[in-house]
């Protein structure tokens, strides 16, 4: 594993690659995605102070400044070895492409594994997790004239991790994920916070249609909330295990859930919220399952697709106008991606205008 704690960025004079399948709700035209795939790309941001990376922190813009925070990781060796995962607490922040990580504090306690949505206020974050338990606390990070403060805002209706959401308008959604570790029951609890409102306060939204997942993606775009993908978690041979899912759902305010057009393959575990671009939000990564189980672990060949070659299929989900029965439109496109490891990630949307951020580790 190399540059672990690596820190990529894309323009989005580029953003229609990335991984085996680069996902876009609605469809552009075969014509557009090939001209905008060739004429964008990856940069990398300078690597994150902890050397072996961090999975699912917290991370989103605050003041104009890139915050990451949280997160999890096996500092010693690795799970394969009989390392043990370790959380932690820090904040770091990033002013600018080309500065260096700062550490400008702490979280309340160490946490990974949550909901970050970037808000006008700074960086909420949402739950999340530890080595013993999940969290409903709602902190809001906020960076202004070089200095980190943590609010408080209103504690979820019940502790929640590895869920996802997205803020539409004032109003940050979340649904999915597991009230307990282990992996052993999985959410379909939506709730929403309007911060907009006098005294904001989480309310129940109707639970997604689809089954009870965790690990979703989340997104939104125009005016609606989308939840997409993620794994349900089902008794097999004996066992609860995850099933990987590649149903997507938007929810519109006032109108209630509508499923839209499949995945062309199960998404878990994606950077979440997924980014708005050209119409459409795109998928960046995700574990589609296919090598679960896999041995030895130390020789794992990571997520499928991400090896050396650059050219890939770009598939469109659904077009303006979308269907209730699942439709797949592709078109061909080039597609340049990083190799990653089927690690939780938080992908934020401005840190610098323009640009697209994935600030976290376990990227070779």
């Amino acid at each position: 594993m190399s540059n672990p704690g690596r820190c990529l960025r894309v323009s989005l004079g580029w953003f229609k690659a990335l991984w085996s399948t680069l996902l876009l709700v609605p469809a552009l035209s075969a014509c557009s995605t090939h001209d905008a795939a060739r004429s964008r790309h990856w940069s990398q941001l300078p690597p994150l102070p902890d050397a072996r990376g961090v999975a699912a922190p917290f991370a989103g813009v605050s003041g104009g400044v890139l915050l990451v925070a949280g997160g999890a990781n096996f500092p010693d060796k690795m799970p394969w070895e009989g390392g043990q995962k370790v959380w932690h607490d820090d904040v770091y922040a990033l002013t600018a492409p080309d500065a260096r990580w700062q550490s400008v504090g702490k979280l309340p306690c160490p946490l990974a594994y949550g909901v970050a949505i970037t808000t006008e206020a700074g960086v909420a974050c949402i739950g999340g997790s530890d080595g013993e338990r999940h969290y409903e606390d709602v902190l809001l990070l906020v960076f202004t004239n070089g200095l980190l403060t943590v609010h408080s805002l209103p504690s979820l209706p019940l502790p929640l991790a590895n869920a996802a959401g997205a803020r539409v308008g004032s109003t940050i959604y979340v649904a999915g994920g597991s009230d307990r570790p282990g992996e052993q029951s999985a959410l379909s609890h939506c709730y929403a916070l309007d911060l907009a409102r006098k005294t904001p306060a989480w309310a129940a939204v109707a639970p997604c249609p689809g089954k009870p997942r965790i690990l979703p993606v989340a997104a939104a775009l125009g005016g609606s909330f989308y939840l997409v993908g993620g794994a349900a978690l089902e008794p097999t041979n004996g066992r609860v295990a995850r099933v990987y899912l590649r149903d997507a759902w938007r929810y519109q305010p006032g109108h209630g859930w509508r499923r839209i057009a499949d995945l062309p393959k199960p998404c878990v575990a994606g950077p979440t919220p997924a980014p708005a671009a050209d119409g459409g939000f795109l998928l960046l990564s995700g574990d589609d399952g296919s090598r679960t189980g896999f041995q030895p672990l130390a020789q794992h060949p990571r997520i499928p697709g991400h090896d050396s070659r650059l050219r890939r299929r770009v598939r469109h989900l659904a077009r303006r106008r979308q269907s209730t029965c699942p439709t797949r439109h592709r078109a061909d496109g080039i597609l340049a991606r990083p190799r990653c490891h089927p690690q939780r990630r938080a992908a934020t949307r401005r840190p610098f205008a323009g640009s697209v951020d994935v600030p976290e580790g376990f990227m070779t």
